[in-house]
């Protein structure tokens, strides 16, 4: 007798298990949803510090690229209007001008030095006078990524060092005044 009880006793803790997994199981299950009337909203703005990100790995990507005038792609070479230009269609899909005095006429927040971000433009005169005649993308840490000059290669400079500071015209952010 004491066995058909211990047996019983296994047998209703078992369907018990049973049941319980059959409960916790259902719960998994997929329900077809109804349809919910509600007003549509827009997508929130993509994030900036993302595409900033972006654009700075584009930029960080394309060094050791050989320089070159009027280049504008990796397989060509870059000067530093076609670089910037290259980068910023191909990471978040914006057209800048061509040329550097097109970039800081673009209609952007100009940003003091100690605010950059990745991703804005630094804008220099290096030539005669205040015109501005090259430029970089900044990429964080006091840094920026630029095609130099005849000979050289994108490369990554302090815009700490003194000749960067005292050609420094400006930055812009583009990312901001295209709603990017």
């Amino acid at each position: 007798m004491n066995n058909n009880k211990l047996v019983s006793s296994w047998q209703a803790a078992a369907g018990a298990l049973v049941l319980l997994a059959a409960v916790l199981a259902s719960g998994c299950s997929t329900q077809v949803a109804r349809p919910v009337a509600h007003q549509a909203q827009s997508a929130p703005p993509v994030d900036k510090l993302i595409q900033g990100n972006d654009i700075l790995f584009s930029a960080l990507g394309q060094v050791g690229i050989p320089y070159r005038y009027g280049g504008s792609t990796p397989d060509s070479g870059f000067d530093c209007s076609g670089l910037i230009q290259y980068v910023y269609a191909e990471s978040v899909d914006i057209k800048l001008p061509r040329t550097v005095a097109g970039m800081i006429q673009i209609d952007a927040p100009t940003i003091d030095e100690d605010n950059l971000k990745a991703g804005d433009l630094v804008i220099f005169a290096t030539g005669w006078g205040n015109r501005p005649s090259h430029a970089g993308i900044y990429v964080g840490d006091g840094r920026f990524v630029h095609a130099p000059s005849t000979g050289g290669v994108v490369r990554m400079d302090l815009l700490s060092a003194d000749y960067w500071q005292r050609s420094y015209l400006e930055a812009k952010r583009p990312l901001a005044a295209l709603g990017k």
